[in-house]
């Protein structure tokens, strides 16, 4: 799938790059390295999320994925997730879309369509593909260890792909 180029790419990259002098290089001590999550100032460096553990908070966020305007709608989002990823790709929104100062039901249900796309977008990504990744290394490591055919004969055959007898 071809990446989407931001709305407005000269604010997006402006945003990124302050975020990132304000913080420089710097790693939460749980990794999180994203400029946006940390807070700046902190020492040590610190996430959002960790921040709210070490002062007694959920480290979530009630997120809005059509935007507060649209949908009271919510969904509890990593708060370093919501700030360093999704609350940015609404500021890619169209500025009426997001805002939705008249209340119009097409705003609010673009606004529907774009959240859901991309808390979809990051779920799966959080989710998913980190899953396909461990299928994808456990397989040849399993063949490593107990042979090319590891799943046959074990409860995993019944996820095996059905083939076509050759005839």
């Amino acid at each position: 799938m071809k990446k989407k180029l931001p709305r407005d790419p000269i604010a997006s990259f402006e945003r990124e790059t302050r975020a990132a002098r304000r913080v420089g290089q710097s790693k939460c001590k749980c990794g999180e390295g994203r400029p946006l999550a940390l807070i700046p100032g902190s020492n040590p460096p610190i996430c959002i999320a960790c921040q709210r553990i070490k002062k007694g908070k959920s480290p979530f966020d009630n997120h809005h994925p059509a935007g507060q305007a649209n949908n009271r709608f919510t969904v509890s989002i990593n708060s370093s997730d919501h700030r360093a990823v999704l609350s940015p790709k609404q500021y890619e929104w169209p500025k009426e879309t997001w805002t939705n100062p008249k209340g119009s039901p097409l705003r609010a249900g673009a606004g529907n369509v774009r959240g859901y796309c991309e808390t979809d977008e990051h779920c799966v990504d959080r989710l998913l593909i980190p899953l396909a990744e461990l299928l994808e290394v456990l397989d040849p490591f399993l063949e490593k260890r107990l042979g090319s055919n590891w799943w046959i004969g074990t409860e995993m055959e019944r996820f095996a792909p059905k083939r076509n007898p050759k005839g």
